[in-house]
């Protein structure tokens, strides 16, 4: 059976609601509204959402044609005219509480695949692009970087192998795109009891905050469950004045430089020590990590902040 990918659909949506989005916010006589979009910024987010928007039909062909029908034929085998599991059970068909499961499964998989584009430095240095702007807005949405769509693929190839059809991953995978891009707004509220169960807007400002209170929290795509059962999530607290970006900003607005210059800094730190243990953590590490202390992960600065607590 042949689904269309929702992005197909998506992709002039998330042109039209930029347009609203920056047009309300210039016309708007709130000050932060007015400065809510900068014109280079926006340049250099929809240029690199251009390139993605080219690379995406590729790597949709590797992914899904190639990776995840592989990957099913392999652990689901045709028995008797029959797609059975390898591990025994009849594989899943269309019916509406498979998408449902499909759905959920794919939001777990989105968790740790995010999770460890902030956790793992290599990652980290393709998924930085999306967090380099110091602006939250729709425009930051498509701001993409072009090395993440290489190995995304991998953390979701289990769920074809236990037998979900993988037409029906990758229309799951665009619904998931389709709410992420609509979370990147500053004008939508707390959602009462939606954000009980949901990755609401709020939640995703904290995401992306550089507040040492925030950062590395709300990895959810659609839902924030596996946030509150992992120990990453954070409710927004709006006496706290976000600032968004990243620590280490590349501070250009070429899009090459944004899309390259955590890979530089990787480099350099590598060059830091002959030992081939550190030069494996400062490119695999937490994001952070150094051999001789002289940076730190979030995770340091924050035991170090509670042992300073604790002594005063």
């Amino acid at each position: 059976m042949d689904f269309t990918n929702p992005l197909v659909y998506g992709v002039p949506c998330f042109l039209g609601l930029i347009l609203l989005e920056l047009t309300y916010s210039k016309n708007h006589n709130d000050e932060k509204s007015k400065k809510l979009y900068n014109w280079k910024d926006l340049g250099a987010s929809l240029t690199m959402g251009i390139g993605s928007a080219i690379l995406a039909p590729l790597t949709k062909t590797i992914a899904a044609i190639v990776l995840f029908n592989y990957v099913y034929e392999v652990f689901n085998p045709l028995v008797d005219g029959v797609r059975m599991n390898i591990m025994g059970w009849e594989s899943f068909g269309y019916a509406w509480y498979t998408w449902l499961i499909c759905q959920l499964l794919d939001d777990f998989s989105y968790y740790w695949f995010h999770r460890q584009n902030h956790n793992v430095r290599f990652l980290w240095a393709a998924h930085i692009v999306h967090h380099s702007s110091d602006n939250f807005n729709l425009g930051t949405a498509v701001r993409n970087g072009w090395f993440t769509i290489f190995y995304k693929p991998f953390f979701y190839m289990w769920i074809p192998a236990i037998g979900f059809p993988p037409e029906m991953l990758v229309v799951c995978l665009g619904i998931e795109a389709l709410w992420q891009f609509q979370l990147h707004s500053v004008y939508i509220p707390k959602m009462g009891f939606i954000e009980k169960f949901m990755n609401t807007h709020t939640m995703h400002q904290v995401h992306h905050a550089q507040n040492l209170e925030y950062m590395d929290k709300n990895h959810g795509g659609f839902l924030n469950i596996f946030d509150k059962m992992f120990g990453t999530w954070k409710e927004l607290d709006e006496n706290i004045e976000i600032k968004y970006g990243v620590t280490h900003a590349p501070n250009s607005y070429n899009p090459l430089v944004i899309l390259t210059h955590e890979y530089k800094d990787i480099w350099n730190d590598m060059k830091k020590s002959k030992n081939w243990y550190h030069k494996f953590m400062y490119a695999f590490g937490a994001p952070g990590w150094s051999h001789d202390g002289s940076t730190l992960t979030i995770k340091q600065i924050r035991k170090q902040m509670e042992a300073e607590t604790l002594k005063s």
